[in-house]
């Protein structure tokens, strides 16, 4: 192969080496294992000039996703918690995922349960919009369980 006519053909080992010679660039085997092999000629600097192009402009399209982190009591008052879970809804829509976390003070932690039912209530509102991620997990004094938005 060559970089402006495309395909060449089928020729010998040393005759692409001269062709490549006379064009000043480098031959590269793309497909040793072909039959048979492929080659092509090309500038090898400028090729890799290129595939960092590639790459560099591939990293500025990737948009990167944040995990937002919204907190919850375990006795969280009923306004308080639909303000959340409306926090939430906007996190999801922009593409973001978000960790539900249930933090425990003092003799809470005897109460697990309480942070479980609020996890599966949030988890059930949002079902429409967004996927559990991984289920609920303690850690400390934390529950907490993660979403993403559904595809």
């Amino acid at each position: 192969m060559d970089e402006e006519a495309g395909q060449i053909g089928v020729m010998s080992k040393m005759e692409a080496l001269n062709l490549a010679h006379e064009k000043e660039a480098d031959l590269i085997l793309v497909a040793p294992n072909a039959n048979p092999p492929v080659a092509k000629i090309i500038i090898f600097a400028k090729f890799k000039y290129q595939q960092q192009q590639k790459e560099a402009s591939g990293r500025k399209k990737a948009k990167a996703v944040d995990i937002k982190e919204i907190r919850f009591t375990p006795f969280i008052a009923e306004g308080d918690y639909n303000q959340r879970i409306k926090r939430v809804r906007q996190f999801l829509e922009d593409g973001d995922k978000v960790r539900l976390t249930v933090k425990f003070v003092g003799r809470q932690i005897t109460r697990k349960d309480f942070g479980d039912k609020l996890l599966n209530k949030a988890v059930s509102e949002l079902s429409d919009i967004a996927t559990v991620e991984f289920p609920h997990r303690l850690m400390g004094k934390l529950l907490y369980t993660q979403l993403q938005r559904k595809k």
